[in-house]
């Protein structure tokens, strides 16, 4: 027996994959959830064997929710239009259904669940494989989910004050705290938009926004002061690149 949980913000396509599971009968379905935030909450607490997840529910998406779960269960994703969602999942091995999806996809994307389990596949690698595919995508970053001991925070790029290299983790200065989160500096200097962030240091990255002043350390040396009282030094290219941005 099999157990799952239904993940998705329409409430159509969870009735569509409620009347197909009941042709299932070693598959039992533990709930339903709106969005992302009750979706791990559930993933957490019951630990499924297997989750359909919708990728494009308002308050915490698919990806964002993927990134946030340290073990995650078979997934079968759910998704109507992300082109490169569906090469990244076909590089990836993980499964996905295309909406409209007939039952016959369906039970195809069943039977691969049942063989990686049954095979005891660990889908963490795919999941990882499928994270290291997205990462590719050179969209700019609009929010950033963040989990932290008690809830999850979604973070807008605007609030960002400056971000800092922290070993295989970024720290995210905001004004309400900091945050890490498990990108690399190349990750996050890549998908932020370069007429806002400028990275002045192998560790660190700044809004531009944020800056109060330049202040002269030593020769050729310089502090980045912020507006939140925060000083950085800047390194020599990190400096001219900045300089640069602001046209000094």
């Amino acid at each position: 027996m099999y157990t799952a949980i239904i993940i998705d913000d329409e409430q159509p396509a969870r009735e569509l994959i409620k009347h197909y599971l009941k042709t299932y009968s070693d598959i039992e379905l533990l709930g339903e959830c709106k969005d992302g935030f009750a979706g791990l909450k559930a993933i957490q607490e019951q630990k499924p064997d297997l989750v359909f997840l919708d990728i494009q529910m308002p308050k915490l998406t698919g990806f964002e929710m993927l990134e946030l779960i340290e073990t995650p269960p078979q997934i079968i994703f759910s998704t109507a239009y992300d082109q490169f969602a569906i090469k990244a999942f076909e590089m990836s091995a993980v499964d996905y259904l295309l909406k409209p999806y007939s039952a016959e996809r369906f039970d195809q994307a069943i039977k691969k669940v049942r063989q990686q389990i049954q095979s005891g596949q660990q889908e963490p690698k795919e999941v990882a494989k499928l994270v290291t595919a997205l990462d590719e995508r050179t969209d700019v970053l609009q929010r950033i989910a963040v989990k932290t001991r008690h809830k999850i925070e979604v973070i807008p790029v605007a609030d960002l004050i400056y971000i800092e290299a922290d070993d295989d983790y970024v720290t995210l200065h905001t004004p309400s705290g900091n945050f890490l989160k498990e990108k690399t500096m190349k990750f996050m200097e890549s998908h932020l938009d370069p007429a806002l962030f400028v990275r002045i240091h192998r560790s660190f990255i700044v809004n531009i926004s944020q800056i109060a002043r330049l202040e002269l350390y030593q020769k050729e040396t310089y502090n980045v002061v912020l507006k939140n009282g925060d000083s950085i030094r800047a390194s020599s290219s990190g400096y001219k690149e900045l300089k640069q941005r602001l046209n000094l």
